[in-house]
């Protein structure tokens, strides 16, 4: 039987049981307390309907599968400060270096707070074209833009948030900038969103100082439309944008929607979030979203997940023969989730092949950009994000990397020569990336046989485990032709246990093996227990090299 049968007669089965009942996985659908309403933004109609049972029948799409590689411009106003990431809700966190920061560089949060960092959000040097033609230039296959992020302001002309980019700060369409460029040069587009958790996220905003001057004396969290009069914010409601209407959660936790963790959204909230996702899709069509949410935005207290994912599926499916051509990724995902949408593993990766696609993104320093990382040197090196790239192609994964971008719309001169070097890469090692499938084992040496570094929560594994020059990774074009990867210049000879002619992993002999970028001659031999290469006459590239090796 087939995958696409399989679980339609899962769903069939799970469809059966009684409301209430459990799934094929033991799990109960979740007993929705606010269910999005759709009337202003209809949902698309198309194959798939706003259920788990319905969405099972998604399969990823080809052309994400083949890129490997994206890169991210996680970019918006907590940029500004250029102080790291979680600025708009680490300000309001007395004593926070953030909070700290905000006193020394502005004013206290009480008289100044994130709504005057949008203020002076201008993005004055910002040029997309620019930065997606060296993305591309680099190797991206596919461009994230930030849509909105927990700050819960719109980078893109939003008819349901008033708080948004061409209404304030820069006053540019940011997201329509992204597309534009990626439009110009062909990558596919995606959009973050991560709005959702505003709601929790800002609860801190509405606190105030327990010691100091200031003690007691509120943020500017609790300030209302009637508070403006005679302000550069007059006639915006500061509650649109900290959405502090709702009671304390019950233990400040501003992430999973637990009734014991979250004080449940209002049907505004989720209606208003429901709204302008839908538009973003229909106004930008974007190739991937991106949501920042354990498996979608607020499950499982609110169905406007489910709402969002379906009218997305049928909105690519009308323009791609009833097929849909999006792709749609979530996190912490269980093994059934994983068939609805793409999982998106967070600064990590898993420990083996997965059977679905999935994705890791990352960052090369901070999410939000953070010039204290520039200033000590603290990004990852090429050779790291390289090492990473090719273990999770390995694995069957893509790699989503950001690269952080400054209040003004630039990128430093650090991160060029990283995103420089990653490219140069690429060029010479390209071939053994896009396209490939995994191999019968991952790879081979140290890392790979300790499998010893566990995901936690969202993923939280990277770096822990540095492949070296006793590591290797494979993955396959076809059925004749695998790519062997070492990391770093080998100086002695290195054995491929996996790839004698007799071995758990292999049956065929080589017929020959090439070193990607290098016209030289590979010295190797084969017997039925390993395969053995000598050391190369040169190295093309330094971070890593890789062989292609291709069988009778």
């Amino acid at each position: 039987m087939t995958h696409r049968f399989l679980f339609s007669l899962a769903a069939l089965l799970v469809l059966a049981l009684p409301a209430g009942a459990q799934n094929r996985t033991g799990e109960k659908h979740p007993d929705f307390k606010v269910r999005a309403q759709t009337a202003a933004e209809p949902m698309a109609q198309g194959p798939f309907e706003a259920t788990v049972e319905s969405l099972s029948a998604y399969e990823c799409p080809e052309w994400f599968r083949d890129a490997k590689f994206g890169m991210w411009a996680h970019w918006g106003p907590q940029c500004e400060p250029e102080d790291g990431d979680w600025y708009a809700r680490n300000m309001y966190i007395e004593n926070n270096g953030q909070y700290r920061y905000n006193i020394d560089a502005r004013d206290h949060p009480s008289r100044f707070g994130f709504k005057d960092w949008i203020h002076e959000w201008e993005a004055e040097n910002w040029n997309p074209d620019e930065l997606v033609r060296l993305y591309k230039e680099a190797g991206a296959r596919y461009f994230m833009a930030l849509a909105n992020h927990h700050d819960n302001f719109d980078l893109y002309n939003s008819r349901y948030q008033s708080w948004n980019s061409v209404a304030l700060g820069p006053r540019k369409d940011i997201v329509g900038g992204w597309a534009a460029a990626c439009r110009r040069y062909g990558l596919p587009l995606g959009v973050s969103v991560h709005a959702a958790h505003a709601w929790p996220w800002y609860e801190v905003s509405r606190g105030s100082d327990k010691r100091g001057p200031l003690a007691g004396v509120p943020y500017d969290g609790v300030l209302t439309k009637e508070d403006g009069k005679g302000t550069w914010w007059e006639g915006l409601d500061p509650q649109e944008l900290y959405e502090q209407r709702h009671p304390l959660s019950p233990n400040g936790r501003a992430w999973d929607w637990q009734e014991d963790q979250v004080t449940p959204p209002d049907q505004a909230y989720v209606d208003k979030f429901y709204n302008r996702t839908v538009q973003l899709i229909n106004d930008y069509d974007p190739d991937i979203i991106y949501f920042d949410d354990t498996y979608l935005p607020m499950w499982p207290v609110s169905d406007v997940g489910l709402k969002v994912v379906a009218h997305a599926y049928n909105h690519s499916a009308a323009k791609h023969a009833g097929k849909p051509e999006i792709v749609i990724t979530g996190k912490v995902l269980n093994d059934w989730q994983k068939q609805t949408i793409v999982w998106d593993v967070e600064r990590g990766a898993p420990n083996d092949i997965q059977p679905l696609p999935w994705q890791t993104c990352t960052c090369i320093g901070s999410w939000h950009y953070d010039k204290h990382v520039y200033y000590q040197d603290r990004y990852k090196t090429p050779a790291q994000v390289i090492a990473m790239l090719v273990d999770i192609v390995s694995k069957n994964g893509n790699l989503l990397l950001n690269i952080p971008v400054k209040g003004d719309g630039t990128i430093d001169p650090t991160e060029r020569r990283i995103v420089e070097q990653i490219g140069h890469w690429m060029k010479i090692n390209g071939e053994s990336i896009y396209g490939t499938r995994p191999w019968v084992i991952f790879g081979e040496g140290p890392v790979a046989e300790s499998s010893n570094n566990p995901i936690r929560d969202q993923g939280f594994n990277e770096g822990k485990e540095q492949l070296g020059a006793k590591d290797i990774r494979f993955n396959k074009k076809g059925d004749k032709t695998l790519f062997v990867t070492l990391f770093g210049a080998p100086e002695a000879q290195t054995d491929v246990r996996a790839l004698g002619s007799k071995t758990a992993q292999n049956s065929r002999k080589i017929k020959k093996i090439t070193l990607l970028g290098s016209d030289q001659p590979v010295t190797w031999t084969q017997d039925k227990d390993c395969l053995h290469i000598a050391p190369p006459a040169e190295i093309p590239s330094p971070e890593a090299i890789v062989y292609k090796v291709e069988f009778r």
